[in-house]
Formats: structure tokens, C-alpha cells, sequence
């Protein structure tokens, strides 16, 4: 996974890829074992951008009120 070129809605669209390959069981053992780590990266990814997205906002929103203080 190249994370430098990688965006939120381009991991989420590939995790749904994923997801949809093995509810279909279009993947044999080797491929299963590959995509459930890319998977894997790819949900660490995601949750790495949710958090940094949420202690923005909540930084910026504790900003706001502390001007309206």
C-alpha cells in the first residue's frame, strides 16, 4: 500500500473491494491470506486519518468556544 499517494476514500473503496472478493469466495488461500493483510493496513490507515480528523475538528471547535468565552 503506497500511503503517500493513498487517500481515506481511496482505502475505503478498496476495503470494499476486498470484502466484496471474499463474500463472493473470489480469492483461493493465497490471495485470501494477501487481502485480509492488505485489508488490514488498509483499516490501520483508515483509523490513523479518523483520529487525526477528529482531534482537528475538536481543536478547532474548542478554539470556537473559547472565543465565545
Amino acid at each position: 500500500m503506497a500511503t503517500k499517494t493513498m487517500t481515506y476514500e481511496k482505502a475505503v473503496k478498496r476495503l470494499e473491494e476486498i470484502v466484496s472478493q471474499v463474500e463472493n469466495s473470489e480469492l483461493n488461500i493465497d490471495q485470501l491470506s494477501a487481502s485480509l493483510k492488505e485489508a488490514q493496513e488498509l483499516l490501520t490507515f483508515c483509523k490513523e486519518k479518523l483520529y487525526k480528523a477528529d482531534a482537528e475538528i475538536s481543536k478547532m471547535l474548542d478554539g470556537f468556544q473559547q472565543e465565545e468565552s
